[in-house]
């Protein structure tokens, strides 16, 4: 499942151009996924030896396409609203850090992957959407890849990805909520910390 959760990753990279042009989030995932993994095939060999560039990568050019703020609220849910606010920071930051450290490790191993993409079904004054794709398999039936996405200032950003049918968001409340409950917020950010420095 792991690598699956990193192909969706890479799908919902903006090159500035994309961005500027404010282009329909079913093209900007369509177009801009050549773009990222044309790159780290490029450098795959300096990935390889220099996990540290492929970390830069991921969090310069792919996660500010997140809606992290967003995501941390309803990852939290009621934690967030007891939530100190500089918990509620570093919790943000923390959740970004996970997910650079968790995902890039493994987008060597998803170099080249083929997406099929789904007819976007919204309409076209739409600010929240669903972008469905799908991850062909040598055997069996294709992988859903669902991203949902909305837009904020003249920009598209993802706040949470469904692949399988199990979504990212959820997924980690309950791991989170399962910590929090054992060894409160300051807990779960020591953890996050933690794994971070760890990898």
């Amino acid at each position: 499942m792991l690598r699956y959760w990193v192909v969706a990753l890479v799908m919902v990279v903006s090159s500035s151009q994309a961005a500027a042009e404010m282009v329909a989030p079913d093209v900007l995932v369509k177009q801009t996924t050549d773009i990222i993994m044309e790159k780290i095939q490029s450098e795959q060999a300096l990935m390889e030896s220099n996990p540290e560039r492929l970390f830069s990568l991921v969090d310069e050019v792919v996660l500010p396409h997140f809606d992290f703020e967003k995501m941390s609220k309803w990852v939290l849910g009621k934690y967030w609203r007891k939530a100190e606010q500089t918990q509620r920071q570093q919790f943000v930051h923390e959740f970004r850090q996970l997910l650079v450290r968790t995902y890039a490790k493994a987008l060597l191993e998803n170099a080249g992957q083929t997406v099929d993409y789904l007819p976007l079904r919204a309409k076209a004054d739409a600010v929240d959407v669903t972008v469905n794709t799908e991850v062909p398999q040598e055997s069996g039936f294709p992988i859903p890849i669902n991203y949902k996405m909305y837009q904020i200032e003249g920009k598209w950003k993802v706040y949470d990805v469904n692949i399988d049918g199990i979504s990212l968001v959820t997924n980690y409340r309950t791991s989170f909520s399962s910590e929090i409950r054992k060894n409160g917020i300051d807990g779960l950010l020591a953890k996050l910390s933690s794994r971070t420095a760890a990898n």
